[in-house]
């Protein structure tokens, strides 16, 4: 072996464990700028040695530490099978029923003896399955349905604290390694203030984050969200590493790298389970990441397959979860937001109070009935509880300290912004402001949705750089983005002397001309959804879309031709009509199209590419819904068959595939195909 190829391997294994001290044992030797020197030396002596080696195998770089900043786009995830099924847990919120299920278990095992049991937190993230071949990872696999899941390895390399190469050689040859991908709390907080930033929603919780960052079609995407992966089981068909306990099995994994929690109890009775939850109940609150309850499992694995599984579940382990928490504090005030679509939401200003490990000092009162149900008053002692969401509620009045002379809240009348008066349709719950053109929360909302990532994708403006052109009277509706000049931007900045002052510097103005050209691309159904009509979402959109072909046919659409599209009920419908008999949102469109935004489908061309085959198309997928796939099947003059037989040809299986379909196809021989292979059979 050449020097230089054993300078890159001697600084992967330093990088390596220089990612083990800093994320798996939170003892960083290094500081965050030797760190990245030594990183990009690797790099550099990694592009030198593929230079000199131009035939070099890429299977070489695939484990390097320099992958963790992502690879290429995936196009779709294949779905794999899993070598052993991913049960779910059964679970419990009754300490009762954790002691009826060691019972139970006693009973099962034929024992008076008192059984050992192992406690750990139940991380409230997305299960992942890692496969481990020779030291090396080697695919990292979504829980699916628990018998396919995704096939998320590219993404998975990016998540520093999993190891792409083990340290030792007391591993099992081959070996699985289960446990969840979790967004540390911090990161979570940092990435929804960036969102927010960029004028998109923020993400209800960071399991939902952390579910979605593992599927984005770009590594380089999840590379830049701080993820965090806990592992916590292990299956390996190694006779002499499977007489060890559970408890064993874990200290071993630790050793060779994983991030094997230190929050694990050993637990010889009932008495030891019910004082380990206790502890965490209260405790869950000061870990920086979420968990929702305690995971108890038969600490001797030896006696797992005697108990077995039930269809769903092991029988050697159950889960308890814990009640959301509730905390008691003072209302001070009530305020009133205007949404981008006019929605008015109440929310409440309390005492600060610790709930969910942070400080609450808000909650939704969600609407006028809400408010009346709980017959709410400034000074009122309420309890707060918060779920997983990002905006704890208010739940009930401690009505036993209330002042005798505190006042019946009443509900506003007129906008807190514009001062309209506030309509209420009887069906609806909120209350909401007409005045949709003018009233300017309304309008900085909407431009926030029209440049957002689902719609017209202008990600080198966010709600600060909206707010400048507004307030400079450079923009006033959507068309304005598109007659900007460069120049007028540069040393933009905020009006009001009390902010803090920041400007657009030339490099920026640059960017912001750049996006807003480049969303004249942007494909009919997202500019419809962009243009930020009540109701209507993306799901909506691409019916409307589908079904009238170009923006003209919607505006000419009567109320009843409009129910007739598939998802488009009566409210729905009302809206759209509502939206196009307005005059100003008629200009709007029309000096959009004078911009060259699309506001017509991209009619797609048959072809006999599929001509007497037939399909089945099951699961849900990434770039098609599952109608989309089935028309283009159609567009290119493939047939549709209804359920799984001897006459069908392929089944194109996706995500959350009936088991009892794929069963079927193998039976009879059809040849069960992905997303991709699809692609690839028309393209």
């Amino acid at each position: 072996m050449t020097i230089l190829y054993n300078n890159i391997i001697d600084l992967r294994k330093e990088l390596n464990q220089h990612n083990y001290s800093y994320y798996v044992l939170d003892n960083p030797i290094i500081s965050d700028e030797e760190f990245d020197f030594k990183l990009k030396k690797l790099e550099e002596l990694e592009n030198k040695y593929k230079v000199e080696n131009p035939n070099i195998d890429k299977s070489f770089f695939e484990l390097s530490p320099t992958k963790r900043v992502g690879g290429e786009i995936n196009k779709s995830f294949k779905q794999v099978e899993h070598k052993y099924p991913m049960l779910s847990l059964s679970n419990t919120y009754s300490i009762e029923e954790i002691e009826e299920f060691v019972q139970r278990t006693k009973e099962s095992l034929n024992t008076e003896e008192e059984l050992e049991w192992v406690c750990e937190l139940k991380y409230d993230g997305v299960a992942v399955s890692l496969n481990y071949k020779d030291g090396k990872l080697v695919q990292a696999l979504t829980r699916g349905n628990g018998v396919v899941g995704d096939d998320i390895t590219d993404n998975v390399k990016t998540i520093k604290s999993i190891p792409l190469e083990l340290f030792g050689d007391q591993y099992p040859n081959e070996f699985e390694i289960r446990g969840e991908i979790i967004f540390p709390n911090k990161g979570f907080e940092e990435f929804n203030k960036q969102r927010i930033e960029q004028g998109e929603e923020p993400l209800a919780n960071p399991r939902n984050a952390a579910s979605g960052s593992v599927k984005l079609l770009d590594p380089k995407e999840t590379a830049k969200r701080k993820l965090d992966c806990v592992l916590y089981f292990i299956l390996s068909e190694d006779s002499v590493f499977n007489k060890e306990t559970h408890y064993k099995r874990l200290q071993k994994a630790k050793t060779w790298g994983f991030n094997i929690p230190s929050f694990i109890g050993i637990c010889k009775s009932i008495e030891d389970i019910k004082e380990f939850i206790e502890y965490w109940d209260k405790e869950r609150f000061n870990l920086g990441f979420n968990i929702d309850g305690i995971v108890v499992k038969l600490n001797d694995s030896n006696l797992w397959s005697r108990l077995g599984s039930t269809a769903k579940s092991p029988r050697w382990t159950t889960a308890y979860k814990f009640k959301a928490e509730r905390k008691e504090t003072k209302l001070i005030s009530v305020e009133y937001q205007v949404g981008r679509t006019g929605v008015i939401t109440p929310v409440a200003n309390l005492e600060p109070v610790p709930l969910g490990g942070t400080i609450v000092r808000r909650a939704s009162l969600h609407n006028a009935d809400i408010m009346e149900n709980l017959d709410i008053r400034i000074g009122d002692y309420v309890y707060v509880e918060k779920g997983g969401e990002i905006i704890p509620k208010i739940i009930e009045v401690n009505l036993e300290k209330r002042d005798k002379n505190s006042q019946k809240l009443e509900y506003i009348t007129h906008c807190p912004q514009c001062n309209t008066l506030l309509t209420k349709e009887e069906a609806e719950a909120g209350h909401y402001c007409p005045n949709y053109n003018h009233c300017p929360t309304q309008i900085l909302g909407r431009f926030q949705h029209f440049i957002s990532k689902k719609a017209m994708n202008i990600d080198s403006l966010g709600a600060e750089r909206i707010k400048y052109l507004l307030d400079h009277k450079l923009i006033s509706d959507f068309a304005d983005l598109y007659t900007i000049k460069e120049e007028e931007l540069i040393g933009l900045g905020n009006i009001i002397e009390s902010e803090k002052k920041s400007t657009i510097q030339e490099k920026g103005a640059s960017n912001i001309i750049q996006a807003v050209l480049s969303s004249k691309a942007i494909p009919f159904e997202r500019v419809l959804y962009g243009l930020g009509i009540r109701y209507v979402g993306e799901v909506v959109a691409k019916k409307l879309v589908k079904h009238y072909k170009n923006i003209d046919n919607i505006i000419n659409a009567n109320f009843l031709e409009l129910t007739q599209v598939d998802e488009i009920g009566e409210k729905i419908a009302q809206s759209i009509i509502d939206y196009f008999t307005n005059s100003e949102n008629i200009n709007l469109i029309n000096k959009l199209k004078s911009q060259g935004i699309k506001f017509e489908i991209e009619e797609t061309f048959s072809t006999n590419k599929l001509e007497g085959l037939s399909f089945v198309v099951s699961g849900s997928f990434e770039n098609y819904s599952r109608e989309g796939l089935k028309k283009t099947i159609e567009d290119n003059s493939g047939k549709i068959l209804s359920g799984v037989s001897s006459k069908v040809d392929y089944l194109v299986a996706g995500d959350k595939m009936g088991p009892e379909k794929k069963r079927k196809a193998e039976k009879l021989g059809v040849k069960i195909i992905s997303e991709q292979e699809f692609n690839s059979m028309i393209n």
